[in-house]
């Protein structure tokens, strides 16, 4: 009995990867474009709940930090791991709005907005995609099986099949792979000079 639930946990996360492997030109696109606009001075936020929330915390860490070789550091924010802030907006304005709010606050045209729910219908998530996308930011949502509210908001979306625990897990093989690329496009591009960067 236990090992049945075992082949049927790794059979559902086999179909959600196969998904994920008919996603390779989009998670290409999508980390040579992380590194080319934080190369030029733009900023990664990102954002997610419970599970979500640990996955887009790991997206942010590598880019600050390193995923594999040494190369400069990126400017990316966790939206949720400022616990201070996330409790006093939760207090005062409802917890709808801890991520909304921090977007008006740290995101610029140009910067990218970084969502990951399985189910795709988190309020705070899609309010903060309409946050982002009203102050021109780039929003892209990692989600499980679409159309859902957080798909439909966003200004793209990877919508992945399957129970949300492979969802959750192909998530995490999702944020190692744009990191691949990122430091793929890096190795490739010249540094940009000072005056280049984004104002």
């Amino acid at each position: 009995m236990s090992v049945e639930i075992v082949h049927q946990h790794l059979g559902g996360l086999r179909a959600t990867l196969d998904g994920l492997a008919g996603e390779s030109g989009r998670i290409e696109r999508w980390g040579g474009e992380i590194a080319d606009r934080l190369r030029r001075g733009a900023r990664l936020l990102a954002a997610g709940n419970g599970g979500s929330a640990a996955e887009a915390q790991h997206l942010t860490a590598e880019l600050v930090g390193r995923y594999r070789g040494e190369r400069e550091p990126l400017s990316a924010i966790a939206l949720h791991a400022d616990t201070s802030t996330v409790t006093a907006l939760g207090n005062d304005y409802g917890y709808e709005e801890v991520f909304a709010r921090q977007v008006r606050a740290h995101g610029r045209p140009g910067d990218l907005l970084v969502l990951l729910s399985t189910s795709g219908s988190s309020p705070n998530l899609v309010a903060a995609a309409e946050a982002a996308r009203a102050l021109g930011l780039t929003v892209w949502a990692l989600t499980g099986p679409g159309p859902n509210p957080l798909a439909a908001a966003a200004t793209e979306a990877l919508c992945l099949p399957g129970a949300t625990p492979s969802v959750q897990e192909a998530h995490l093989v999702t944020v190692h792979l744009l990191c691949e690329m990122v430091d793929k496009a890096l190795t490739r591009a010249p540094r940009v000079a000072a005056e280049e960067l984004v104002p």
